[in-house]
C-alpha cells in the first residue's frame, strides 16, 4: 500500500516530468553503456581497455567541478537538463556512426565518453537540485525514494535491453539511446520554470564557486555522507568488469551481460519501492547506513568468488538493494540540510565525488583485473568497501550517531518560496 505522502508526490506534475526525464536519460545511458563495454572488450579483449573508459570519464568530472554547481544555481535548472540531454543525443549519433563503420577502431569512443561525462556533469546537479523545490520537506524522503526507484527501474531495463539489442544488431543500442536522449530533453523542457534564488545572483567569485565545498566541509554529516558514498563506489564498483565475467567466467554472452548489469538495479528498485512506503530509515539512521555498507561490500566480495550465473545474479541483487538504503539515507540528509540557493553547488560536490569515484573505480577495477584477474580484483574491492563500515564511524562519529533521517526542526519548516 502506498502512503499518503507517496500518493501526493505522484500527483505532482512537475515531479512526474522530472522522473520521466531521469528515467529516459538513464535508460539510454545504460543501453548505450552496456553496448560500449561489450564492443570494446569484444574488439580488444583487454581489461585495460575497459579501465581507460574510467579515465575518459574522469577528466570532465574534475575540470568542470567548480562550474556545474553554480550553473545549476544561477540558471533555469530545466534548461540546463535540456541542454545536457541534447548533447547526449549528439554523442549517441556519433557512436552509431562509429559502430556502423565496423572498422574495429575504439580510440574515438574514449573522446565521446569525455563529452558524455561532461553532459552528465551538468545534468546531475540540476536534476538533483530541482527535486526539493517540487515537494515540501516532509515528503522529501518519499520523493527521493520514488525518484531513485525510477532511476533504478531504468537501470534494470537499460542493460537488459542493451544486451539484447546488441545481440541482434550492434547499431540498435545507439539508435534507441539517441531517441531516448531526445525524449528526456523534451520532458525536461516541459517542466514548469522555477525562480532562481535571488541570493545567487551576485557576481561570480572564487568564494561563490567554492560555496558548495565550503558548506559541505562545515557540515560533517553532509561531508561524511558524500565522502562515504564516493569511497564505497570507488572500492566496491564491479560494473566495468561485468563484460569479463559474462564472457570469460560465466560464459553467458551479451544477453547474459545485460542481465548481470540489470541485477543490482532490480534489487535497488524493489528496495526503493519498499522504502517509499514505510519509515524504516527515518530512525536509527546512522546505524542502518553503516550496516548496509557492510552488506554491500560483503555481497560484492562473494560475487567475485562465484562461478554460478544464478548465484551471481542473486548477489548483485543484494548489492543493489543494500546500496539503495544508503543512497536514500545519504541523499535525503544532504538535500534536507542544504539551503535552496546552494543546492546546485552542493549537488555538484556530491556529483563530483560520485562521478570521480565511479571513474576511478572503473580504472582501479580494470587495472587490478589486468594484473591479478577479475575475480581477485572484485573480492579485494568488496572487502575494502565493507571495511568502511568500521572506519567511517571513527572518522565521522556524528554521522554514526545520527538517529533522525531529517532533523525534527527541518521537518517543521515549510517549503521555500
Amino acid at each position: 500500500m502506498m502512503t499518503p505522502d507517496t500518493r501526493e508526490v505522484l500527483r505532482n506534475r512537475d515531479f512526474t516530468l522530472v522522473c520521466g526525464a531521469r528515467f529516459s536519460v538513464t535508460l539510454a545511458l545504460h543501453i548505450v553503456n552496456v553496448a560500449i563495454g561489450w564492443y570494446i572488450y569484444d574488439v580488444t579483449g583487454s581489461a585495460f581497455a575497459l579501465a581507460y573508459l574510467g579515465l575518459a570519464g574522469l577528466v570532465p568530472a574534475l575540470t568542470l567541478m567548480l562550474v556545474t554547481g553554480i550553473v545549476a544555481d544561477r540558471f533555469d535548472r530545466r534548461i540546463v537538463m535540456f541542454g545536457a540531454d541534447l548533447v547526449l543525443a549528439v554523442t549517441g549519433l556519433a557512436l552509431l556512426w562509429l559502430v556502423a563503420r565496423a572498422e574495429g577502431v575504439v580510440w574515438p569512443i574514449y573522446l565521446i565518453i569525455v563529452l558524455v561525462s561532461a553532459s552528465r556533469a551538468f545534468h546531475n546537479p540540476a536534476g538533483q537540485a530541482i527535486i526539493p523545490a517540487l515537494v515540501p520537506p516532509e515528503q522529501l524522503s518519499s520523493a527521493i525514494a520514488i525518484s531513485s526507484s525510477t532511476f533504478q527501474a531504468a537501470q534494470i531495463l537499460g542493460p537488459a535491453i542493451g544486451g539484447i539489442l546488441y545481440a541482434v544488431d550492434a547499431k540498435l543500442p545507439f539508435i534507441v539511446g539517441t531517441v531516448l536522449y531526445a525524449a528526456s530533453a523534451l520532458a525536461s523542457l516541459t517542466v514548469r520554470a522555477r525562480p532562481v534564488p535571488t541570493s545567487s545572483k551576485g557576481p561570480v567569485t572564487l568564494k561563490s564557486l567554492m560555496a558548495g565545498f565550503d558548506f559541505a566541509w562545515r557540515k560533517p554529516v553532509v561531508f561524511g555522507a558524500v565522502a562515504l558514498d564516493a569511497a564505497v563506489v570507488m572500492l566496491g564498483g564491479v560494473i566495468v568488469l561485468l563484460p569479463i565475467f559474462a564472457k570469460d567466467v560465466l560464459d553467458v554472452g551479451a544477453a547474459g551481460l545485460g542481465l548481470l548489469r540489470a541485477a543490482p538495479a532490480a534489487g535497488a528498485v524493489l528496495m526503493a519501492l519498499w522504502l517509499a512506503n514505510n519509515d524504516f530509515v527515518k530512525r536509527g539512521t546512522g546505524r542502518k547506513l553503516f550496516g548496509t555498507v557492510a552488506i554491500y561490500g560483503l555481497a560484492t566480495a562473494l560475487f567475485g568468488l562465484s562461478g554460478n550465473f544464478l548465484l551471481s545474479l542473486a548477489l548483485l541483487v543484494i548489492v543493489g538493494a543494500s546500496d539503495m538504503i544508503s543512497v536514500v539515507i545519504r541523499h535525503t540528509m544532504v538535500q534536507a540540510e542544504t539551503p535552496d540557493d546552494l543546492r546546485g553547488r552542493v549537488a555538484a560536490v556530491n556529483s563530483l565525488f560520485i562521478s570521480s569515484a565511479s571513474e576511478l573505480s572503473q580504472f582501479r577495477a580494470g587495472a587490478m583485473a589486468g594484473l591479478i584477474g577479475a575475480g581477485p580484483a572484485v573480492v579485494i574491492g568488496g572487502l575494502m568497501a565493507a571495511g568502511l563500515a568500521l572506519l567511517w564511524p571513527r572518522l565521522f562519529p556524528g554521522l554514526a550517531a545520527r538517529d533522525h533521517l531529517v532533523e525534527p526542526a527541518a521537518e517543521k519548516e515549510g517549503p521555500k518560496a
